[in-house]
């Protein structure tokens, strides 16, 4: 079972924290992670597209001339799709562009981003990130000690964000705050850095393991043993 250092906000180390093996040790699904990310982005978008068809464009519905006799082609109304300023014949028209994505994948998508940020070296685990005033250059301080001067991302646990952790990172550019129970594998992709405080880390961690498949637990025991 992996260890990490639990750090606190002036870059000391206070403790270790054992990782999971369930959640950490799992190997990285990359297909798995692309259909996350797809979902995601799929139900960020507005759907808002349109076009006119025959019935929406503007223009009398009279027919121009007689169906016979003219020699010339039949035609019913100026809005004919086949006419220029006519409907527009199965173009977009708003829709949603979300749909269903199983919870299981969802979750093993998150044990392969939490994996994949323990590979590299860009998780941190912090005792707690509340900070005694809410001051935007404490919260700065803290990731310039952990080297995260790029993106970051901030997970605290609970329902509800404290003030002085809220009104303190909010106008950091390119960091977001988010609750443990919301974080989506998006989130840990999106940002190169993720700071988790013990809470966060050690509730996210109890939930992805308690819906690892049984096959799963079977593959790390023999793992384990092979090892």
């Amino acid at each position: 079972m992996a260890k990490i250092d639990v750090m606190d906000l002036d870059g000391n180390k206070v403790s270790e924290l054992e990782l999971a093996d369930e959640v950490f040790g799992v190997e990285v699904n990359e297909a798995l992670l692309w259909e996350a990310v797809k979902h995601y982005r799929a139900a960020l978008r507005q759907g808002t597209a349109a076009t006119k068809n025959k019935k929406l464009v503007s223009g009398s519905g009279k027919k121009l001339w007689k169906q016979k006799g003219t020699g010339r082609a039949r035609v019913g109304s100026v809005r004919s799709p086949i006419w220029r300023h006519g409907g527009t014949v199965h173009g977009p028209q708003p829709r949603s562009y979300d749909y269903q994505f199983p919870k299981k994948k969802l979750l093993g998508a998150l044990r392969s981003a939490l994996a994949s940020k323990l590979a590299d070296g860009k998780l941190t685990v912090v005792s707690t990130l509340e900070s005694t005033k809410p001051k935007t250059k404490l919260y700065r301080q803290m990731l310039d000690k952990f080297e995260a001067s790029k993106t970051t991302l901030l997970v605290e646990s609970g329902n509800k964000l404290s003030d002085n952790l809220f009104y303190g990172s909010r106008n950091l550019d390119g960091v977001e705050l988010v609750l443990s129970s919301e974080v989506h594998p998006y989130d840990l992709l999106r940002y190169e850095h993720a700071i988790f405080s013990q809470d966060a880390i050690e509730a996210l961690q109890e939930t992805l393991k308690k819906n690892v498949s049984k096959r799963k637990h079977a593959q790390l025991d023999s793992q384990k043993e092979a090892a």
